[in-house]
């Protein structure tokens, strides 16, 4: 089984997809795949359809969504003709008051993105740069859009969308963490400059991004970045930027202009925001 929710939602089995064309069996199959291999109360998937309002043939209504995923779940076994469970309750499975979709090993791509970013992450806190830009990288590529893009969201999956969207941002942070430990900031401007217009209000994408412009010999769009930054965030929360942003500015100011591309220390940042700036600029 090939299981995808990093993106537009994709369950394939045998090489046939097995996802339904109306919106609540959609719903359920998505849970049912952030889960794969879990069993998945039926009341939490009747929580999911229908938040706290469950109707009295909540129960029943789940029971025939589930039968109709496996319905497709034999077609699809007929049609692919390929080894493995020798019907559709081997792949959906009933079991102690809920289902379990078994993935029988398959390719789940948060499973390979949870994998690779987490060799990433390791690679960060040794110190090595390229395979951590590597690993992270790989792990980003997965993405093929906000997770499960075209289900309509319950409940659960809107936590579990905002959830992966924070994942997701925390390996960003780290990749181009080490991208800029590798002196790849001219290569970053490009990305950095979708990615602070998207964000507005993240502070670590900001702090990156003035970095980058500072490495780049242009200090005055960096300082312009962060006062654009700041006016934001007073605009729509009454917040100043943090100390660790603070500082960082304050680095950028007290600095002789730098060539372009001087190699210089960089600054730590996590998916939290900037913790440490490391002399960015040889002004402690």
């Amino acid at each position: 089984m090939e299981i995808r929710m990093l993106g537009a939602l994709g369950v394939r089995l045998c090489g046939v997809s097995v996802v339904p064309s109306a919106p609540k069996p959609r719903q359920v199959l998505a849970l049912l795949a952030l889960r794969a291999d879990q069993v998945v109360p039926a009341a939490v998937l009747a929580e999911e359809l229908w938040s706290e309002r469950p109707p009295r043939s909540a129960r029943t209504t789940v029971q025939t969504y589930v039968l109709q995923l496996r319905d497709l779940i034999d077609r699809a076994l007929v049609q692919g003709g390929g080894p493995g469970a020798s019907c559709a309750k081997d792949v959906l499975v009933t079991s102690a008051g809920g289902y379990m979709l078994n993935s029988g090993g398959g390719l789940v791509d948060l499973q390979e993105f949870d994998r690779l970013a987490g060799q990433g992450y390791r690679a960060m806190d040794v110190g090595d740069f390229p395979l951590a830009a590597c690993q992270l990288g790989e792990a980003l590529a997965l993405w093929r859009g906000p997770a499960f893009a075209d289900i309509k969201l319950g409940s659960q999956l809107v936590l579990e969308a905002r959830r992966l969207e924070e994942t997701r941002l925390c390996a960003l942070d780290q990749r181009i963490e080490a991208d800029l430990r590798l002196g790849r900031h001219r290569v970053l401007l490009a990305e950095l400059t979708v990615l602070v217009d998207r964000y507005r209000t993240h502070e670590s994408l900001y702090g990156q991004y003035m970095i980058a412009l500072q490495r780049s010999g242009r200090r005055g769009e960096a300082l312009e970045a962060y006062q654009r930054l700041r006016n934001t965030l007073v605009r729509e929360s009454g917040m100043e930027p943090s100390a660790a942003l603070r500082r960082l500015r304050r680095s950028i100011l007290l600095a002789a202009p730098e060539r372009p591309d001087q190699e210089q220390p960089g600054a730590l940042v996590d998916g939290l925001g900037v913790r440490t700036v490391a002399r960015l600029t040889g002004v402690g």
